[in-house]
C-alpha cells in the first residue's frame, strides 16, 4: 500500500494527541485526550503513566479512524514529548514504580539549594549545559530512588528502567516486557542534567556520584534514526508502523518552524514557554541564564546546538484561572475577558507557581498579583495574566541577544496560546520586533513527523520542509518606546516582588 502519510504521538504535559500529516505538512486527522493532573502538596505535580499509556493508544486509534485511511499508508510515527518528566518502571511487567514525577515538580528544591551551595551548578553547566534546578530528570530520578520501597534493589539488579515520556512510550509501543526498545533521542537526554553535552553520552561521572545504574537509562540515538527505533506492537493496528523519530517538545517545534539555520529563533506557547534559538554545530554557553540543549540530530549529521529558555507557566496560568479562580468556564474566553478593560488598570501577575525558570532561576519565588486597587476586576486580572506570557518571553530574549549577540529581528510562534491575537500584538508591541504565526501552528507534532519521515526517505531533505512553511498572520509592534519602557520596568519590580516567598 502507498505510503501517503506520517504519524506523531504529541504527548504533552495536559494532553495526547495523534496527528497524521501528508506529504506538505497538512494534518489530515487528529484526536487528543486530556490525563488528569496529580498533586500530592505544594510545589508536587504528578501524572499517571498508564493513564498516559492508555490515553495514547486511544488517540492513534481514533485519529486514524476520523482520516478515514490505513494504518498501512503512515509511513512512519515520530513521538514529541513533555520533557524532564520522570517514569521508573519494571521492566518485567511494565508497572510503574511510582507516579511520572512532571517537570514543574519542585519537591527536590532543597537538594538543589544544597548542591548549588557546595559550588556544583558550573561543574554540571560544563558538563551538561544545564543549571542545577528541580526542572530536569536527575534529581527526581534520585528521589525515585531513594524515596520509593523496592526501587534501589530493583535497579540494582537490573530489572528498574528510567526514561522520559519519549522512552516508555517507545518502550511500550515496540513491545513492553515483550522485547520493547529501551530508547532515548539526543534532545531528551539533554535534558536529564546526566548527559555530556560534548560527546552525547551518558556521564559516568555524574552517575557514580549520584548512585545511578547505567542499566536504567536508555540507549541515546538520533533524533531522526534511519536505523530506526523498532516498529509499533499495537493489537488494533492492521500493520505495524516504523518509529524512526522522536524530539522533545521544544526542539520538535523548532524543526516543525524549520528553524535549520543559526540564529533562526521560535516561541512555542504552550503550558509553558520556552524560546529556542539555534546555535549550529558549535555549544554556545550562556552567562545569561539560559540553557545549553541539543537541538536535533538527523542520522549520521553532527548534532545541531541550540540556547533556550524555559518558562515555567503561561498556558497553565490561563488554566488556573479556569479551575482554580473559575473566572473563566473554558481556556478559549480568556481574549474576550481581557479586551474588556483598555489595559492591565496597573495589574501585574507573576506566575511562579513553581518558581520562576529562565533567566531567573529563582527556586524561592512564588506566584504575586500586585498593583491591585478597587478599579481592578478581573477583567484586569486577565489581562495582566496574558500580559504575563509577553513580558516572560521578553526577560528570555533580552537574556538571548546577550549571549548570542544576535539581534532578534523576527520571532516565529506557534503553541495553543497563538490563536490569542490580543495576546500575540501585545507580544509584538513589548518586543518592539515583528511576531509571526505560521498556517500550521501544531508545528510541534509536525516537527515530530519531520523526523519520523526523515527516517525512512518520505521527506528527502530540510530543505523540502522549508517549502512547507506559510506565514498566516504577522503582527508588527504599535506600541510607543517610552510605554514600552514603563511597562516593562513596573514587570521587572513585581517580578522582585515573587522573590523570597517560598517556606524554608
Amino acid at each position: 500500500m502507498e505510503k501517503r502519510f506520517v504519524g506523531a504521538i504529541d504527548q504533552g504535559t495536559t494532553s495526547t494527541r495523534f496527528i497524521i500529516f501528508d506529504r506538505f505538512g497538512n494534518p489530515i486527522g487528529a484526536s487528543q485526550k486530556e490525563h488528569k493532573q496529580i498533586f500530592p502538596k505544594p510545589g508536587w505535580v504528578e501524572h499517571d503513566p498508564i493513564e498516559i499509556w492508555e490515553n495514547t493508544k486511544y488517540v492513534i486509534r481514533d485519529a486514524i479512524e476520523r482520516a478515514g485511511i490505513s494504518p498501512c499508508e503512515i509511513a512512519s510515527i515520530g513521538i514529541t514529548n513533555q520533557r524532564e518528566t520522570t517514569i521508573v518502571w519494571d521492566k518485567n511487567t511494565g508497572k510503574p514504580f511510582y507516579n511520572a514525577i512532571v517537570w514543574q515538580d519542585t519537591r527536590t528544591k532543597d537538594d538543589v539549594e544544597i548542591l548549588i551551595k557546595n559550588g556544583l551548578n558550573d561543574w554540571f553547566k560544563s558538563k551538561t549545559g544545564l543549571p542545577i534546578s528541580t526542572y530536569f530528570s536527575l534529581l527526581k530520578l534520585k528521589w525515585v530512588l531513594d524515596n520509593v520501597d523496592s526501587v534501589k534493589l530493583e535497579a540494582s539488579k537490573g530489572n528498574a528502567l528510567f526514561g522520559t515520556i519519549d522512552t516508555y512510550l517507545i518502550w511500550l509501543l515496540t513491545g513492553g516486557p515483550n522485547g520493547g526498545k529501551h530508547i532515548t533521542d539526543v534532545t531528551n537526554a539533554s535534558r536529564t542534567m546526566l548527559l555530556n553535552i560534548g560527546n552525547l553520552e551518558w556521564d559516568k561521572e555524574i552517575l557514580n556520584s549520584f548512585d545511578i545504574p547505567l542499566s536504567m537509562l536508555p540507549e541515546i540515538r538520533p533524533s531522526s534514526d534511519p536505523n530506526l527505533y523498532g516498529f509499533t506492537k499495537l493489537d488494533f493496528l492492521d500493520c505495524e508502523i516504523p518509529i524512526g523519530g522522536t524530539l522533545g517538545d521544544q526542539q520538535a517545534a523548532l524543526v516543525g518552524q524549520t528553524c535549520f539555520d543559526v540564529g533562526e529563533a521560535k516561541n512555542t506557547y504552550g503550558t509553558g514557554c520556552f524560546l529556542l534559538l539555534n546555535t549550529g554545530n558549535h555549544i554556545v554557553r550562556s552567562s545569561s541564564g539560559l540553557i545549553t540543549t541539543v537541538a536535533y540530530k538527523f542520522g549520521d549529521n553532527p548534532q545541531n546546538y541550540a540556547l533556550e529558555g524555559s518558562i515555567a507557566i503561561t498556558g497553565a496560568l490561563v488554566q488556573w484561572l479556569r479551575d482554580n479562580l473559575k473566572i473563566i468556564n473554558k481556556s478559549s474566553e480568556i481574549e474576550e475577558l481581557a479586551k474588556s478593560v483598555p489595559d492591565n488598570g496597573g495589574v501585574y501577575f507573576v506566575p511562579a507557581f513553581s518558581g520562576l525558570f529562565a533567566p531567573y532561576w529563582r527556586t524561592d519565588a512564588r506566584g504575586v498579583i500586585v498593583g491591585l486597587t478597587r478599579y481592578a476586576n478581573r477583567g484586569h486580572i486577565a489581562r495582566a495574566a496574558l500580559e504575563a506570557t509577553a513580558y516572560q518571553t521578553k526577560d528570555v530574549i533580552n537574556a538571548m541577544e546577550q549571549d548570542s549577540n544576535i539581534k532578534l529581528e523576527v520571532l516565529k510562534v506557534d503553541g495553543g496560546m497563538v490563536v490569542d491575537e490580543l495576546l500575540m500584538q501585545f507580544q509584538a508591541d513589548i518586543l518592539g520586533v515583528p511576531v509571526i504565526r505560521p498556517k500550521v501552528i501544531e508545528t510541534t507534532a509536525l516537527g515530530a513527523s519531520y523526523a519520523a519521515g526523515l527516517a525512512v526517505k518520505f521527506f528527502t531533505s530540510v530543505e523540502e520542509l522549508k517549502k512547507n512553511w506559510a506565514v498566516d498572520k504577522k503582527w508588527t509592534p504599535k506600541m510607543d518606546e517610552s510605554e514600552r519602557f514603563r511597562l516593562y520596568k513596573n514587570w521587572l519590580r513585581a517580578v522582585e516582588k515573587s522573590f523570597h516567598l517560598a517556606e524554608d
